[in-house]
């Protein structure tokens, strides 16, 4: 794991942001975890930006709140911060349970579980996306999380601007008269 004290203070915020409901905190942290992630290519950097972006999508629908299997959900998130905190704190290596958190926040039951992989899922290409943005090829970044090219280059595609592919007839008229007035 590179940039452990980073990693640490990233925990440490991500847990008082959980605490006080802060979403937008939350994807401050993972942002600036990305930014990591996107000159370490640290997998561990990458899995933290991930969680931290994906916790801050299933907090911010509270909706989710309602479903049978939150508070264990939520209770367990909180005991895994905290695991991962003390290691870090104590030097330990944590990267077993970053995997276990993931792993855990999965695997609940009913309605819950597939609304958490589906935000897990978009969270990775999201994250995968800025990592992209950052100048890292396409093809590595995919290796980097786990995602196919296709569903980062989709992704990519989306968020680019929509230019105007065909010009309007004002614009097409100027051109004409600009390449007219060159050749006289």
């Amino acid at each position: 794991m590179k940039e452990v004290e980073n990693i640490l203070k990233i925990f440490q915020e991500a847990k008082v942001a959980i605490n006080e409901g802060n979403t937008s905190n939350l994807r401050a942290l993972s942002d600036h975890t990305n930014n990591t992630a996107s000159r370490t290519h640290d997998p561990d950097n990458i899995a933290v930006a991930v969680i931290i972006y994906a916790l801050s999508k299933i907090l911010e629908r509270e909706n989710y709140q309602t479903y049978p299997g939150w508070k264990k959900f939520y209770k367990n998130t909180l005991v895994y911060l905290d695991k991962i905190i003390n290691e870090l704190q104590n030097k330990k290596e944590a990267t077993a349970t970053l995997k276990l958190m993931r792993g855990e926040i999965e695997n609940i039951s009913g309605k819950l579980r597939g609304y958490i992989r589906d935000v897990f899922r978009k969270a990775e290409i999201n994250k995968a996306s800025k990592i992209y943005e950052h100048g890292i090829s396409l093809e590595k970044t995919a290796k980097l999380l786990g995602i196919t090219m296709f569903e980062l280059a989709s992704y990519a595609g989306q968020k680019q601007e929509n230019y105007e592919l065909e010009p309007n007839e004002k614009n097409l008229k100027q051109r004409i008269k600009f390449i007219e007035d060159i050749f006289k």
